[in-house]
């Protein structure tokens, strides 16, 4: 078990990773709590919804919500359903919310939370990599069809609990979308880490490797959160990669692409901007060794991206701020003319393309 805080103004609490707590949760959630409410999407219910009620069944008031699976959930339409189904169940503010599943469930429950009664306790239990990044450090959000995570709030969990079993199963596309934010935090980290994650085929990755990076990925955002909660300096480079992941993501309307997959795409354009190029192209090669969908860039619309950029939560007066590198582990956000945009996706797109 490997226990982890996370310390921001006027809370702090845990992070704890082991193997099997789905079956020990009851352990684990204060007895305090007037009634539960486990929020879940199918894919991830069908496997592990029955072993958490188990674990819970001792409470008398548990509630579920299942909801289907995938990006266009966190949306308008199930945010209001959910909030519907609290007041049906007559949660009150001594009520907790579990957020089981990935990050798309962690944001709209998380945000669900943060917004009936004015905010209510609840739990992160992440069941994929790419949540390790999500479930911690408060931001709870959906979106609009103009763009990704546009409404939202910051807003902390009671305490994240990753049972790290779930992780072992999840086929390769996810291990792809999660291994996204993985090098992600790997680049804001330091030359060694990121030169180990992209010697790894992410199709032979030993549960001891995987651990170890979820570990090191939280408490790099850790110690950013606690450094700078809401995001008015350095916990802006925790957006490195996301800001034409999220006009990808928009303009397929979060079909096709995982989050994690458009983050390495994104990622990859930075380091472009950047003129990184040793990292560019050892970034570039484990993306195609791993059979990361680099070939979606060919049917872009650069204009269109670029529109959809000047919508990011970054940006300022229409002006787009971006995340670039100066080298490994020291990133800057610097604001970039939409010339320069332009002109530099037209050669990312030639570049991924060959």
């Amino acid at each position: 078990m490997d226990r982890l805080q996370v310390h921001v103004p006027g809370k702090t609490y845990e992070v704890i990773l082991s193997d099997g707590l789905r079956h020990q949760l009851d352990d684990y959630i204060e007895k305090a709590y007037s009634s539960v409410l486990i929020i879940a999407d199918q894919q991830v219910a069908d496997l592990y919804l029955n072993d958490i009620t188990n674990s819970l069944k001792d409470r008398e008031q548990v509630f579920q919500k299942v909801i289907p699976a995938g990006e266009s959930s966190k949306s308008f339409e199930w945010y209001k359903k959910l909030l519907d189904y609290c007041v049906e169940c007559r949660l009150d503010r001594k009520s907790l919310i579990i957020a089981l599943g990935g990050g798309m469930i962690g944001d709209l429950a998380g945000f669900v939370a943060a917004s009936y009664l004015r905010g209510v306790s609840f739990i992160q239990l992440p069941t994929s990599i790419l949540a390790h990044d999500s479930s911690v450090g408060g931001k709870v959000a959906i979106n609009h069809e103009e763009g990704k995570n546009l409404i939202g709030a910051f807003y902390h969990p009671d305490k994240v609990l990753y049972d790290t079993e779930t992780i072992r199963t999840l086929p390769l596309k996810e291990k792809r979308s999660g291994y996204g934010e993985v090098v992600k935090h790997a680049l804001l980290s330091d030359e060694g880490w990121f030169s180990e994650v992209v010697t790894r085929r992410l199709d032979s990755l030993s549960s001891e490797e995987v651990r170890a990076d979820l570990i090191r990925g939280i408490e790099l955002k850790a110690s950013i959160v606690e450094r700078d909660e809401k995001e008015s300096d350095v916990r802006k480079h925790l957006n490195l990669g996301h800001t034409l992941a999220h006009a990808i993501e928009a303009e397929l309307h979060y079909h096709s692409l995982t989050h994690g997959e458009a983050v390495v795409i994104g990622t990859l354009f930075a380091l472009h901007v950047s003129g990184l190029n040793d990292s560019y192209q050892k970034l570039l090669e484990w993306a195609k060794d791993n059979d990361y969908p680099l070939d979606v860039m060919a049917d872009m619309d650069v204009h269109a991206l670029v529109d959809r950029m000047k919508m990011d939560k970054k940006a300022e007066k229409g002006q787009i701020n971006y995340v670039l590198m100066e080298g490994v582990g020291l990133p800057y956000v610097t604001r970039l003319d939409e010339k320069r945009l332009v002109q530099s996706l037209k050669h990312f797109k030639s570049e991924v393309r060959e």
